[in-house]
C-alpha cells in the first residue's frame, strides 16, 4: 500500500524575536603549561589566548539564548542566528599568573567585550530548491525539486500548522540524503511509495494559505538532529518544545558557516 503524507498548510507567520545586536562583556579563563622548549612570555601568551577562545565561546553561547524560541515553527524562518560568531571588540586582564601548586602551569582570566558577528553562509556552498507547482488546489500533490552546488547532504524538513515539523529526508525508508554536485533531484520520486498531498486543515475556515518548505544542506555528513526512526516513517517534532529548533540552532553553530546553507520553498494553497 502507497504511504501518503499529508502537508497541513496556513499562513505561517514569524515567530523568532531578534535581540539587539549590541557587545556582550564575559568573563573567561585560560591555560597553558611550560614546556622544555618553552619561554614564559610564549606560555603566558597562549593562556591569554586560550582564555580568549573560551571567552568567544561563552559569548556565542549568549547571542544564541538572547533569541526567543518561540516554537518549532520557526524553522520556516532564516536560521540566520545558527551562523553567528563573536569578535573581540576589546579585553581587560582580571588576574593571571603560575599556579601555586603546579608552577609550570599558568593561568589567566580576563574580561572580554565581544560583538556579535553573522558571516555569509553557504559561501561555498549552494542550493537552489523549487515545487512541482506553486498554487495548488486542495488535495493536489506536490513533489519537491532541488540541486546542489557541491556534493552535500540535504535535510527537507515541512512545518505543519499547529507548529509541528516534520522531517521529510532522510526518513526511515529513504535514509541516505546525499546530493551530488550539480544533478537534480526530486523529493519524492515518481516511483516512491511516500506521497505528498497538500490539505487544509479540518475547521480552517480561510480559502488561502502558505506552506514553506526548508531545506538545509551541509558539505560534511552531519548528525544535526536526533532522528530516532523507530518512532515511524517520519520524525516529527512536538510543536510546543522549542527542543527541536534549539538543538538544530546549536548544532549548525559548530559547523563553519561556509559549510552549510539552507533555503526556503513556498506555495499557496487554495480551495
Amino acid at each position: 500500500m502507497k504511504k501518503l503524507l499529508v502537508i497541513f498548510c496556513i499562513l505561517i507567520l514569524p515567530v523568532c524575536s531578534f535581540a539587539s545586536e549590541k557587545p556582550v562583556w564575559v568573563e573567561a579563563t585560560g591555560e597553558a603549561c611550560l614546556g622544555e622548549i618553552d619561554t614564559p612570555k610564549e606560555v603566558k601568551e597562549r593562556a591569554r589566548r586560550d582564555a580568549q577562545k573560551n571567552a568567544l565561546e561563552k559569548a556565542v553561547g549568549v547571542f544564541i539564548k538572547s533569541h526567543t524560541l518561540v516554537s518549532n515553527s520557526q524553522l520556516a524562518e532564516d536560521l540566520i542566528y545558527a551562523a553567528v560568531r563573536g569578535q573581540i571588540e576589546k579585553t581587560e586582564i582580571l588576574h593571571e599568573g603560575w599556579d601555586t601548586k603546579e608552577r609550570s602551569l599558568y593561568r589567566a582570566t580576563l574580561r572580554a567585550l565581544i560583538k556579535p558577528v553573522y558571516p555569509e553562509k553557504g559561501k561555498g556552498l549552494s542550493i537552489k530548491a523549487y515545487l512541482s507547482k506553486t498554487d495548488l488546489k486542495e488535495g493536489e500533490e506536490v513533489r519537491i525539486f532541488y540541486e546542489a552546488s557541491s556534493d552535500c547532504y540535504i535535510y527537507i524538513f515541512s512545518v505543519a500548522a499547529d507548529g509541528s515539523v516534520t522531517l521529510l529526508l532522510p526518513n526511515s525508508i529513504h535514509m541516505e540524503n546525499l546530493t551530488r554536485a550539480g544533478r537534480a533531484y526530486e523529493f519524492p520520486t515518481s516511483d516512491s511509495e511516500i506521497h505528498l498531498k497538500a490539505m487544509f486543515l479540518p475547521g480552517y475556515k480561510g480559502k488561502i494559505a502558505e506552506e514553506r518548505i526548508k531545506l538545509i544542506a551541509t558539505k560534511d555528513k552531519e548528525d544535526i538532529l536526533s532522528l530516532g526512526f523507530h518512532e515511524g516513517m517520519f520524525k516529527v517534532y512536538d510543536s510546543l518544545s522549542t527542543g527541536m529548533i534549539s538543538d538544530l540552532v546549536k548544532r549548525l553553530n559548530r559547523i563553519d558557516p561556509d559549510k552549510w546553507t539552507e533555503t526556503t520553498a513556498v506555495y499557496t494553497l487554495t480551495r
